[in-house]
């Protein structure tokens, strides 16, 4: 189905995909952790958008986690001779559809 130029092409688009959100995860650690509950030197509204920011923050890298898993498992794909089919159904994906 892809020649392999064209594999190595998706293997490196992948890999960086997967450096880029893993460093999106290591620059958003400090978002995500606990909220302090000293109302005494933090403030009830500021305490209030602080835990909204963390849940924000942790809601985006719950979704980080799934874009990994489904870049990882693509790489995996492609060392398996799998790469471009369904896994539901089995048939051939459009390679413009892989391309986005």
């Amino acid at each position: 189905m892809f020649s392999n130029v064209q594999l190595n092409r998706f293997r490196i688009r992948l890999e960086e995909r997967i450096a880029a959100l893993k460093a999106d995860t290591e620059g958003s650690a400090d978002q995500r952790k606990a909220v302090a509950l000293d109302q005494q030197s933090v403030g009830r509204l500021s305490r209030m958008d602080s835990l909204q920011q963390q849940a924000m923050a942790q809601a985006t890298e719950r979704r980080r986690r799934v874009a990994i898993t489904k870049a990882e498992t693509a790489l995996r794909s492609i060392d398996d001779d799998e790469f471009g089919y369904c896994q539901e159904c089995g048939e051939e994906i459009e390679a413009a559809r892989i391309e986005h």
